[in-house]
């Protein structure tokens, strides 16, 4: 499929990187993810968030480290500055605490890494998100529109700025 190659394009995969992707549910992209970290010898984590019965993804993902949250209350766990990209899909809009996952975020990231939100298309308003960005010390936010049915944020988290982190 070409726009997941386009997708793909996002990410400068090296041995030893790891992503994780905070999401309501797996998908395409978690899969074209997951074969692309596995196969340059990087780490995928999924933070699982379902207040329901979590479905078996070690089947599908048995490399992949996977977390289960059931409240939309709580953040998902990462070490401080242990994540070279963050990815949320599906829950930044369904997360109760939205400023919570982007504190969580800032301090999981390494240095010079990214955060990228994806939400289905018309659910974030593009200019209160890369505002949103901003007031949590995210540095050169962008909307990315390459995925059919999805609104893509980035931006990176830069050393010495913002947090201190």
């Amino acid at each position: 499929m070409a726009e997941l190659s386009q997708f793909l394009e996002l990410f400068k995969v090296q041995p030893g990187y790891k992503y994780i992707q905070v999401t309501t549910e797996v998908d395409e992209t978690t899969t074209a993810l997951y074969e692309l970290l596995t196969n340059n010898k990087a780490e995928m984590r999924i933070a699982y968030y379902t207040e329901e019965e979590m479905p078996n993804l070690s089947e599908d993902y048995p490399l992949a480290t996977i977390q289960h949250i059931k409240n939309f209350n709580l953040p998902y766990r990462a070490l401080p500055r242990d994540n070279d990209i963050v990815i949320y899909k599906d829950i930044f809009s369904k997360h109760n605490k939205q400023s919570l996952l982007l504190k969580t975020a800032y301090k999981t990231l390494a240095n010079t890494a990214d955060i990228i939100i994806m939400e289905k298309k018309g659910v974030l308003d593009i200019q209160e998100m890369i505002e949103l960005f901003e007031k949590f010390e995210y540095r050169a936010p962008n909307y990315i529109d390459i995925l059919d049915g999805y609104d893509i944020f980035m931006a990176k988290k830069l050393h010495m700025w913002g947090n201190g982190l």
